[in-house]
């Protein structure tokens, strides 16, 4: 590996590792450094951070590294920078199961549409919308010729789920409306331990399918024609990325809500500094930048010493949009 690419690996963990330490320090109540460090390290015992502050930290790493990466397996699938983790309308599914959940209980009445709403209902019903819509998508990249008309097909995908939600909407309540819109505004620090498992072990399939497919993204580079000429298996590697993209993007909008922002701009900034299309380099660089900012925007979100906590997707989209359009205006183009 280059040396140049070996010291911004070193100065990003060491990066990662402040922002993981400052993440817990912070909060409605600043804990020392020296009681984090004990807490983390099984040294001491404190509730706060063993029972929410350190999985709402952990939470904010697999958050911005699983959409960065999706991001960025999507950018070179498409060979489209304004390619997202959610062009294929995996966030739509998840929040159409959700609206069918929160949104349609009042169908129901009564203690049963209390039930049906809980945590776990909304995680299974974002998990089921966004597995549905990756099956419809498998079938018809299984179906098509042109990676192009994915793309498109993902969008329809998506409009159509949104048309679902505004005729939902249109016969909600206001109290369902508003449960619907906190759900949408994203959320890192409602996992337990038990559900952050749950939340890792599918997340790290996701990463190992990625992982597989690092030789596959750098041919696709080269274009789809002279990958099957160097006897890629366009069908195949698709299918692993699409599949690989759908598990991280889905069960992070599932545990986490739509977070906005992160899976379409992190490789662009990665790309920024490591200036390499080589994926074996993009991908670790991706998910150290994409686990940086996430921590970063969350410690904003919790606002340090106060009881307010801001929307995670407000943040991140007022943090990020803004540093993405300074860094393409600078750069004059996209590295890509």
């Amino acid at each position: 590996m280059n040396t140049k690419f070996t010291y911004s690996f070193i100065g990003l963990t060491v990066i990662l590792l402040l922002c993981f330490f400052a993440n817990i320090s912070l909060g409605s109540v600043s804990i020392p450094l020296d009681d984090v460090f004990g807490s983390v390290f099984g040294l001491s015992d404190n509730y706060i951070i063993q029972n929410y502050r350190l999985p709402k930290a952990l939470t904010a790493i697999l958050v911005g590294s699983g959409l960065g990466i999706s991001g960025l397996l999507m950018q070179t699938l498409f060979k489209n920078p304004l390619a997202g983790p959610f062009v294929l309308g995996i966030s739509s599914g998840a929040s159409l199961g959700v609206a069918l959940v929160i949104l349609g209980s009042g169908l129901f009445g009564g203690a049963f549409a209390v039930a049906l709403v809980s945590k776990w209902s909304i995680v299974i019903a974002a998990s089921l919308g966004s597995f549905l819509v990756l099956l419809a998508v498998l079938l018809v990249s299984s179906k098509v010729r042109d990676t192009m008309a994915i793309l498109i097909i993902g969008l329809m995908f998506g409009s159509i789920t949104a048309a679902v939600v505004s005729v939902l909407s249109y016969f909600s309540s206001a109290e369902q409306l508003q449960q619907y819109i906190f759900w949408g505004f994203g959320s890192l620090g409602n996992l337990a331990w038990s559900e952050l498992l749950i939340f890792f072990c599918i997340y790290l399939i996701g990463i190992l399918l990625t992982t597989f497919s690092i030789k596959a993204l750098n041919t696709l580079l080269l274009g789809e024609n002279y990958a099957k000429s160097l006897g890629l298996n366009i069908k195949q590697s698709r299918l692993i990325i699409i599949l690989a993209t759908s598990l991280l993007a889905g069960t992070i909008t599932a545990f986490a809500g739509p977070i906005a922002f992160i899976g379409l701009a992190i490789p662009h900034m990665t790309r920024q500094i490591f200036n390499t299309s080589n994926h074996k380099i993009l991908l670790p660089a991706v998910f150290l930048f994409g686990a940086i900012v996430m921590l970063i925007c969350d410690s904003i979100a919790q606002i340090p010493t106060s009881d307010y906590t801001l929307p995670i997707n407000a943040i991140t989209s007022l943090i990020g949009a803004p540093v993405v359009v300074w860094l393409l205006v600078r750069q004059r183009k996209m590295v890509f």
